[in-house]
């Protein structure tokens, strides 16, 4: 007696529970690999503006002539550009206002800038928990296909007066693809959320360090009128 023991085979005849299992790990995989993508290249994004802010911001070159650069129409200012602008910006605004103590003037663009910090920081994190959920929850996703799927395939032997190994070796292997796309799909999820998870405490380091550099030079600009 000839078995097909093809994947496709096992996966075609494979019970309705098993295949719906089958089906949510291949979604939950394909979108996944989906965010790694497009997760990369944002992250790398980020990564290289900051390098070439910081290199100008930097270089010497005066904060309002910095400031009329990344405003001017022809330049879309991302990730760290956004948050020295929104601090110079509010600092500038204070300090016009007239008869606002510098500490005032301080204060109000940190906080501005601390806001303007969490938004980017949102948008970096956003669909990292997705991978993280898909990593640990796939393995026992599947590992639910794979009992599900050995489970009936004991019950079809029940009638059954002598169970061979042709009988039993179809319905373990269908069961145990149920677990080799779960961890198929957990697998890069997890190795991808830890790896952008480390690159995102990096980014937020600088970020908060740029930051309370900033305020370092606005504190001497406040105070020298």
């Amino acid at each position: 007696m000839n078995t097909d023991l093809s994947i496709i085979h096992l996966i075609t005849e494979a019970s309705f529970v098993v295949q719906f299992v089958m089906l949510i790990l291949l979604t939950a995989s394909i979108i996944s690999w989906t965010f790694i993508f497009s997760k990369r290249k944002v992250l790398s994004r980020a990564l290289e503006i900051t390098d070439e802010f910081e290199e100008q911001f930097w270089s010497g070159v005066p904060l309002a002539d910095l400031y009329r650069k990344l405003t001017s129409k022809d330049f879309e200012p991302e990730g760290i550009e956004k948050i020295f602008l929104a601090g110079y910006k509010e600092f500038s605004r204070m300090r016009q206002a007239g008869n606002v103590e510098p500490g005032v003037q301080v204060e109000s663009a940190q906080r501005t800038m601390r806001i303007e910090l969490s938004r980017e920081l949102d948008r970096l994190d956003e669909h990292l928990p997705f991978l993280a959920t898909v990593g640990s929850t796939s393995p026992y996703i599947g590992l639910f296909g794979t009992v599900w799927g050995i489970m009936n395939s004991f019950r079809s032997l029940g009638n059954v007066q002598q169970a061979t190994l042709a009988q039993v070796a179809p319905g373990i292997a269908e069961a145990l693809i149920a677990t080799a796309i779960g961890l198929f799909a957990a697998i890069p999820a997890v190795v991808s959320y830890n790896r952008f998870s480390t690159h995102l405490d990096r980014l937020t380091g600088r970020y908060e360090l740029f930051v309370e550099e900033f305020v370092v030079l606005l504190q001497r600009q406040a105070h020298n009128k």
